[in-house]
């Protein structure tokens, strides 16, 4: 066998080792979209003031100030805390927080989850149920067919101090405020380009909120988001073909942040997830 046909054939098998990584990646992320009491099962989106108010989806009365949410519960009404009862005393205010800011606390109410959050400085109330439509008719998110060109180096360059920057949401009238400890270049399409980032939920890792020229075409219009991971020396690795939609680009329940103006890409990334099938008639 020659020296080009080994090459090829090596070739050949690290493509196919890198779909295959990529298609058991991606059905990981389907199930754990697809959870019973994931963000396709949020019911209603409620922001709680002063004003003590009944939620549509979830039992007693509700409301927040102090940074607390306070929540009062009628005879025969249940919430459960970690599996404890909390109403022991039907008529008692319960005390909920204070919750840090993208933070938040679920509770539990016969099949609903109720998730109490907290988002741009306002607390809010979703409650989570599995028999929501949204969950019981997805099916599935469309992708690109996985494409080792979108798969680059780069190099994350931190900032001489982090920065804190202010991004807009999904939801009008609510801004986020995230660190951002720096920045990762790479080149791509034979463009120099740069991605503002923010620091990840996993310890050592960083999330890219990002748009491109495929957004609001084939991909969902207002962010996409890739989760990275720098070693040691700087370097990352950054796969669009892992570019995830957010809840946002299924419901308009979400709160999710939009990207930086600067992470605005002037490159088409023709990877990673599409607009999902729920969306596309609102191209």
């Amino acid at each position: 066998m020659s020296l080009h046909t080994n090459s090829a054939t090596h070739a050949a098998t690290t493509l196919e080792a890198f779909d295959e990584e990529w298609l058991e990646w991606h059905a990981a992320h389907e199930r754990n979209r697809a959870h019973p009491h994931g963000f396709l099962a949020v019911t209603h989106l409620h922001g709680l003031s002063s004003e003590a108010t009944r939620l549509e989806g979830a039992p007693g009365t509700w409301s927040a100030d102090d940074d607390v949410v306070r929540v009062v519960l009628e005879p025969g009404e249940s919430l459960l805390q970690d599996g404890v009862e909390l109403n022991s005393d039907a008529g008692k205010s319960l005390e909920l927080g204070p919750i840090e800011e993208r933070g938040g606390i679920n509770l539990v109410s016969g099949d609903t989850v109720i998730e109490v959050a907290k988002r741009g400085g306002e607390y809010i109330v979703r409650p989570r149920n599995p028999e929501n439509q949204l969950l019981k008719q997805y099916q599935g998110t469309p992708a690109y067919t996985p494409n080792a060109a979108f798969a680059v180096a780069g190099r994350f360059v931190p900032f001489e101090t982090p920065r804190a920057t202010t991004v807009g949401a999904a939801v009008e009238g609510i801004q986020h405020v995230y660190e951002a400890p720096g920045e990762i270049r790479f080149k791509l399409a034979g463009k120099e380009l740069a991605l503002t980032a923010f620091n990840g939920y996993a310890p050592g890792s960083l999330s890219v909120l990002f748009t491109d020229q495929t957004s609001g075409k084939t991909t969902y219009a207002a962010n996409r988001s890739l989760s990275v991971v720098p070693a040691a020396d700087g370097t990352v690795q950054l796969d669009f073909n892992r570019a995830v939609n957010l809840p946002c680009a299924y419901t308009d329940l979400a709160t999710c942040p939009l990207p930086p103006a600067e992470n605005r890409l002037p490159v088409a990334i023709e990877a990673g997830e599409k607009i999902p099938y729920e969306r596309q008639d609102q191209k």
